[in-house]
């Protein structure tokens, strides 16, 4: 069928009866699962209100979605420090929670980008040098199996309860995973691949950035990934000590002070701050490695 064009109308051709229900496919794509996470939200709020609304748990265990949003708006603006004093302050413990929230993620800005910039390099090396593997990979495996708890004590008495120490424990609960990604990806490159780059003339240098490289880097995004989250839950060890301004500081004093609703704020805003970093670590990385999964 060819198109048939007239001067009052569009151009109708073979395939425009197909656009609208393609388009309509492509909204239901993303539209379900994106109602079926609010429908899931909308749930557990719901569940949440009439367990604590029925009195079923104490307060000071679970305390209802209102008393903690309030505790998330007290914390975000000034409010008098108690009724009936004129005095005001800020926030929580003199900083907002956003305040909060940025010397974490600061922080987890140190500790995971010196290990982005250590992990790959000590993996690739692990990888392409067997006697560099034979020696440094027991003392990786060792560090990877450590708690980041079983740190903080030697951090603090090496580097004080500064921000030096805070950011050393994120690099060392950073380190591992990238570094055993890199190094996994380094020794998963198919033979064949290699085989072929050097029956085609190119030289080691030249199958270490066409071949190994490319074919390493999806591995090493996803053990970036991982170590980001990881450090990420490692916040609130890295702040027990002297971590305020610090999301995770926040959330281990108010935890001290029975203060729960302010608890579940925190905790609330940790994971959504993870979530946000994972996304966009996976929209990074699919755009750095257009080509994982196609090949």
């Amino acid at each position: 069928m060819t198109a048939v064009t007239t001067p009052d109308a569009p151009t109708v051709g073979a395939d425009a009866p197909t656009v609208v229900p393609r388009r309509r496919r492509n909204y239901r794509r993303l539209l379900g699962p994106a109602l079926t996470r609010i429908g899931a939200l909308v749930l557990v709020l719901g569940v949440w209100t009439v367990v604590t609304a029925a009195g079923l748990v104490d307060p000071l265990y679970l305390p209802s979605p209102h008393a903690v949003w309030d505790a998330f708006v007290r914390a975000n603006s000034r409010h008098q420090i108690a009724a009936g004093v004129d005095r005001t302050v800020i926030g929580e413990q003199n900083y907002y929670l956003w305040e909060h929230l940025l010397a974490s993620l600061q922080r987890i800005a140190a500790g995971v980008g010196l290990a982005i910039v250590a992990g790959p390099l000590i993996g690739f090396v692990m990888g392409m040098l067997t006697p560099v593997r034979l020696v440094t990979e027991p003392i990786l495996n060792f560090l990877r199996s450590l708690p980041p708890l079983g740190y903080i004590g030697l951090l603090i008495v090496w580097f004080g309860i500064g921000d030096m120490s805070k950011i050393w424990l994120l690099f060392l609960a950073a380190f591992p995973p990238i570094a055993v990604a890199t190094l996994s990806g380094v020794t998963g490159v198919k033979q064949d691949y290699l085989h072929a780059a050097r029956s085609l003339g190119a030289g080691r240098a030249q199958v270490i950035s066409r071949v190994v490289l490319p074919a390493t880097l999806p591995e090493v995004i996803g053990g970036i990934r991982i170590a980001t989250a990881f450090a990420w839950t490692t916040v609130v060890a890295a702040e027990l000590n002297n971590g305020i301004p610090g999301i995770g500081g926040l959330a281990y004093i108010a935890g001290t002070q029975l203060n729960t609703p302010l608890t579940i704020a925190c905790i609330i805003v940790i994971g959504c701050a993870a979530l946000v970093l994972d996304s966009v670590i996976k929209f990074l990385g699919a755009k750095a490695v257009p080509w994982k999964g196609k090949v």
